[in-house]
């Protein structure tokens, strides 16, 4: 695989609790760059972003929805994603209620993502963080399931700020369990090309990594979200 197709493919991320504007416009301008799929930043920055790469369409702006514990009520994670899309974003990326899940109430679990991919059909792509790194296998696949059902256009495996980020074994499980018409996010632990290309290799079809420009410079990061 080149590396160009590798680049389109990163949704590149800034979602630190100190980032500010400057660091804003220099992701979006290395999105630009590079040719990157998206910038994905946290809600307040959609406006920022969006204004950014208004003459640039073909890189979208991601915004993340719940984050990063998955833990807020159903009709919070619908509101911030009407206000998301009204300031710009084109996809959103929501954590699910990670501790519904482990209870086994498969219900909540759907309910929770209905009211995003309701809020935003027909005007953002909906992407569900699973947070495999706290789940068991029968887990991952459960709430790779209960998504689908739910209507999402992705599973997305990590916020980043948990206990780990992707592993080749969480992508290969969640791209055998959603099939081909739905895609699936790789997100954190991807700092360089070999792990980009492991990761698509698995069934990833998007990357979430803070590490594009040093991938596209053929470089190692230290840092991957």
């Amino acid at each position: 695989m080149n590396t160009k197709s590798v680049l389109s493919r990163i949704d590149h991320t800034l979602l630190k609790a100190d980032a500010g504007k400057e660091g804003i416009l220099k992701l979006a301008a290395e999105a630009k760059e590079y040719g990157f799929a998206s910038v994905c930043v946290n809600p307040y920055w959609v406006k920022t972003a969006a204004e950014a790469l208004k003459d640039t369409p073909n890189v979208k702006v991601c915004t993340v929805i719940g984050f990063p514990l998955g833990a807020s009520a159903p009709e919070v994670k619908a509101f911030e994603t009407v206000q998301a899309i009204r300031d710009g974003a084109t996809e959103v990326d929501m954590v699910i209620n990670i501790g519904a899940l482990k209870d086994g109430d498969d219900e909540a679990v759907v309910k929770d993502i209905v009211g995003v991919v309701e809020s935003a059909a027909g005007k953002a792509l909906v992407k569900v963080i699973l947070e495999t790194c706290l789940l068991t296998p029968e887990e991952i696949e459960r709430a790779s399931r209960l998504a689908v059902a739910a209507g999402v256009d992705f599973v997305k495996t990590s916020t980043g700020f948990s206990t780990g980020g992707a592993t080749v074994e969480a992508v290969e499980l969640m791209a055998k369990t959603v099939g081909p018409g739905i895609g699936v996010k790789a997100s954190g632990g991807v700092r360089n090309l070999a792990d980009a290309e492991a990761m698509i290799q698995a069934g990833a079809t998007r990357l979430g990594t803070s590490a594009g420009v040093a991938i596209a410079q053929g470089l190692s990061s230290r840092t991957d979200y």
